[in-house]
């Protein structure tokens, strides 16, 4: 790799994580994802997850334990927040380059593979959220790539087993990311994999003397610990939150079946006009008689992922984004094939970017009937960005292809995180983060803090403080269940005795509910307001 090529990584990533720091938590996710890290910290409890103080064991604790080291590390920010998740997010870029490389094709081929994913619109506006798939979606990419490598490489059984106990970790880290829903997809991929080709021999490399072992030490201990400490764990954790949940519609995310074909296609958006180019043939190129299939394994896992979470009654938009990186692995040959690929992919991802600027803008005037200036300067910024990438386009004609993907790989990324921030400030009441600074720092501590009619995510993490929740359940529920043994007595009627006896209070109050609460008489004064919470404070 020469010298222009590694100053291209470089510039990948530090675009990648620029805005950071330059943007809010969205509620809900970002700011639950941030929150239970720093009870965690400020516990000092590692083993039991909690969310405003309630125990919460929707999903495993790593990206919990990593965000709350930088936490302990770096403080408490915004940007060490979602650190974990946006890293691993881009780390799938050149993991997918020195993947391809490792498989045999030319470099020009894996630089244009690592294009392809960075140019995915999906792929680069979800990785730069504090979700659990961005780690999920790594662990999972690092045991697929490495299986098929140790595949590819069984006639040299040492660098085959070696590869296979990164395999074995990899779906070890994956469980400790999201759950045994890992074990599931790998499952899948294998057994069809072993149907359609009628291999068997792959079942006897998978090295289950060693990798067996090796998962279970990572992953057993704290879910043994958990179980330990938390008899009520089994059941919710591995009960509800698996089998109730994909079985039927307890967590109320119904979607039809077809519900992630549209976030495919917007996937495959920059290069889904070479379609027709799209056959197994083109893909596998030649193939070695009886020599393990690696493009066909990919497409299997990248089946089995979509079927899986299709046929799941819980269909949220992350959950295919591991298909990804193996996706861009795939097609990187067919669409290094076609002469008009990169034109194509080059003015489909300058449109998009474009139309998703203007569309912001536009969604502002329609909600606010105003324009924003500060969303219209980041739209004119991503304008802006287009426009340099055209005229430096216009100066670079004569560079490789590949160059000029990964030039394009940076102007995708620059132009996606622009939009995340350009959504932010469009959007302020997507994250508690305007109304806290309010209040951050100002709050006595013998000040109780309630949540009426609603629980923002971001608001605990922003006053680092837990609050009383009443009058809301949501995914509280459990906790709730276990720190008072019930959720009946924490309806408005309960809040409202409870708010008169007090001398110090802050709440934050939906404001439907607040209107009802007024009407009944609450005391206090309104100190703040957002287009989702009001403020009421005693005295």
């Amino acid at each position: 790799m020469n010298s222009a090529t590694r100053g291209y990584w470089i510039l990948l990533g530090v675009l990648w994580l620029a805005n950071l720091p330059l943007r809010p938590l969205f509620d809900p996710d970002e700011g639950r994802y941030a929150e239970i890290p720093r009870e965690m910290a400020a516990s000092g409890d590692w083993v039991t997850p909690t969310l405003n103080g309630l125990k919460y064991f929707e999903k495993p604790p790593l990206q919990y334990w990593a965000t709350a080291a930088l936490y302990a590390a770096f403080g408490v920010h915004d940007w060490t927040a979602r650190l974990w998740a946006s890293a691993l997010a881009f780390l799938c870029i050149p993991l997918v380059f020195f993947f391809t490389r490792r498989i045999g094709y030319s470099t020009d081929t894996a630089l244009i593979a690592a294009s392809l994913l960075a140019i995915n619109p999906y792929f680069a506006l979800i990785g730069q959220l504090n979700l659990l798939d961005q780690g999920f979606s790594f662990f999972l990419s690092v045991a697929v790539f490495s299986f098929v490598i140790a595949q590819s490489e069984s006639s040299r059984p040492r660098h085959s087993l070696r590869w296979m106990l990164v395999t074995w970790t990899g779906l070890a880290l994956a469980v400790l990311s999201k759950g045994i829903v890992t074990l599931v997809l790998a499952g899948m991929t294998l057994v069809t994999y072993v149907a359609v080709t009628r291999d068997l021999s792959l079942l006897r490399r998978l090295q289950l003397a060693a990798g067996l072992p090796l998962f279970l030490a990572i992953t057993l201990p704290w879910f043994w610990v958990v179980q330990s400490r938390n008899p009520e764990f089994f059941q919710f954790f591995f009960i509800r939150e698996h089998f109730e949940r994909f079985l039927t519609t307890i967590a109320r995310r119904t979607e039809p079946f077809w519900f992630f074909i549209p976030i495919l296609a917007i996937s495959l958006l920059p290069v889904i006009g070479n379609w027709r180019h799209w056959r197994l043939s083109g893909i596998e190129g030649s193939r070695v008689p009886a020599a393990f299939r690696a493009e066909l394994f990919l497409l299997i896992w990248c089946a089995a992922v979509v079927v899986l979470f299709s046929i799941s009654q819980s269909k949220l938009f992350p959950y295919v984004m591991p298909v990804m990186p193996a996706l861009a692995v795939v097609l990187a040959r067919v669409t290094q094939a076609q002469p008009s690929a990169y034109p194509r992919a080059k003015w489909v991802t300058i449109g998009f970017l474009l139309l998703l600027a203007v569309g912001l803008v536009f969604a502002v005037w329609k909600r606010f009937g105003s324009m924003s200036a500060t969303s219209l300067t980041w739209a004119l910024i991503v304008a802006l960005a287009c426009v340099i990438f055209i005229s430096f386009e216009r100066v670079r004609t004569q560079q490789p292809v590949a160059q000029r993907w990964l030039a394009l790989a940076a102007l995708s990324i620059t132009g996606y995180q622009l939009l995340g921030v350009c959504y932010a400030a469009s959007f302020p009441a997507r994250s508690a983060a305007g109304l806290a600074s309010e209040f951050a720092g100002n709050i006595p501590a013998d000040t109780r803090l309630y949540s009426v009619g609603q629980y923002r995510h971001s608001l605990a993490f922003y006053l680092r403080r837990p609050l009383a929740v009443y009058a809301y359940v949501g995914e509280l529920e459990f906790g709730l269940r276990q720190a008072h043994g019930t959720i009946a007595g924490r309806d408005q009627k309960q809040f409202l005795e409870q708010w008169q006896k007090e001398t110090h209070a802050i709440a934050f109050i939906e404001p439907g509910i607040y209107g009802a609460l007024s009407a009944a008489g609450m005391p206090g004064r309104i100190v703040a307001r957002d287009a989702n919470s009001i403020v009421v404070a005693r005295p």
